[in-house]
């Protein structure tokens, strides 16, 4: 009988990116954060966050996505979904550091977006998004080169979430496409249409599906899923000729996680309640809810319901956690889509001991965990949200 020896097996690339060892610069996905920091018990993080941020005053501009923890969102000058917030940055020339309190492709956005002299900083480069991961630059290459062999993509505009890499902003502005977000999604089909003949819907099948479906009044049959893990995406030629909406295979690992199980028993454990939810959402899961929007337009949806009226919320827990605290003295009942708890993970990488010391480090002059931007890709990226803002 002989023993095994032991096999020399070296991990691969994949694997030491899983394991937070190496870090793949064109992937959203980002796992190095060199420095030490303030342990999580640390009582006194707030009091520290607080003397740093007023050592820099006016030089630091912290951004807080509506899905960040509590804990940091309170130190966020301000609040809102990927897009307003960059905006809210490139209005802010005097500010030298952005601190950005959400994900890699935000703080990429807002690099784009800003001027030379300023810096945008991600407190943990492992806060990346898994939508955003699920389109690479290599992969949508390929699907444009499958799309050419069909015949199809010199009539094919591409219209490009803003949950994705620079780099698909950078495609997507370099073949005469726009980024859209969830509150102007439809504006951005009706545009493309006008442009070509069919879309190619990056990276968000369900965002894709429901605005085509939902709001434009095509049908199901008119959208085909392409998969980058399948030769020639999974369809064939006549099926993409004849398609006129080609979705990514791409989702939201939040919103993609309700149906319509949850969404009927919550009718059932609730008598009147309305369902409100995000069109990230799957498209059986929207088309049984009562009201669909966008981040934002769930916030003003909520502001602006009655007193005694009860909501059933399919978006981000943090969100639906604070604006149930917020609404409860207006006697609103707010309650999350799902029985089971679901927190962005990638997003709650920035917690306090994170942001304590990015704002700690850079009011001692050292600026850790920059988000640079190559500038021929943010050129095109620019391209691409400037159609955006134009739109009619």
């Amino acid at each position: 009988m002989t023993t095994a020896q032991p096999l020399d097996v070296q991990p691969s690339p994949l694997a030491l990116l899983l394991l937070g060892r190496e870090a793949d610069p064109r992937s959203e996905r980002g796992v190095e954060c060199p420095g030490d920091l303030p342990a999580p018990s640390d009582p006194d993080l707030v009091e520290r966050a607080r003397a740093a941020k007023a050592r820099l005053g006016d030089k630091v501009f912290v951004l807080g996505h509506h899905y960040q923890r509590d804990e940091v969102i309170e130190f966020a000058d301000v609040t809102g979904d990927s897009f307003k917030l960059a905006r809210d940055a490139a209005a802010r020339p005097g500010a030298e550091y952005i601190v950005f309190c959400g994900v890699h492709f935000m703080a990429e956005s807002a690099d784009i977006l800003t001027g030379d002299g300023q810096q945008v900083v991600l407190p943990d480069l492992a806060a990346g998004c898994s939508m955003a991961d699920m389109a690479t630059a290599e992969q949508v290459a390929e699907c444009w080169d499958v799309l050419a062999d069909a015949g199809v993509a010199e009539t094919t505009v591409p219209v490009s979430y803003m949950n994705s890499s620079a780099d698909i902003k950078a495609f997507t502005g370099k073949h005469g496409g726009t980024i859209c977000t969830s509150s102007n999604a439809e504006r951005a089909l009706k545009w493309a249409f006008e442009q070509g003949e069919k879309i190619l819907f990056l990276p968000d099948q369900h965002l894709g599906r429901n605005t085509a479906v939902r709001d434009l009044g095509l049908s199901l049959d008119d959208c085909v899923l392409y998969n980058p893990h399948k030769p020639g995406g999974g369809l064939t030629a006549e099926e993409l000729r004849a398609a006129k909406v080609i979705l990514w295979r791409g989702h939201c690992s939040v919103h993609g996680r309700f149906s319509l199980e949850s969404v009927r028993d919550v009718r059932e454990r609730i008598p009147g309640v309305n369902v409100l939810v995000h069109p990230e959402c799957r498209h059986e899961v929207v088309a049984a809810a009562d009201l669909v929007g966008s981040t934002e337009y769930i916030i003003k949806a909520l502001e602006a319901a009655p007193a005694g009226s009860k909501w059933a919320i399919g978006t981000e827990l943090n969100l639906v956690r604070r604006l149930a605290n917020r609404f409860a003295a207006e006697d609103k009942e707010i309650v999350f889509l799902d029985k089971t708890v679901c927190f962005c993970s990638t997003m709650n990488r920035i917690d306090l001991p994170h942001l304590v010391w990015a704002l700690e480090s850079l009011a001692d002059g050292k600026v850790v965990n920059r988000i640079e931007v190559d500038p021929e890709v943010a050129a095109f990226s620019k391209l691409a949200l400037e159609r955006m803002l134009a739109l009619p």
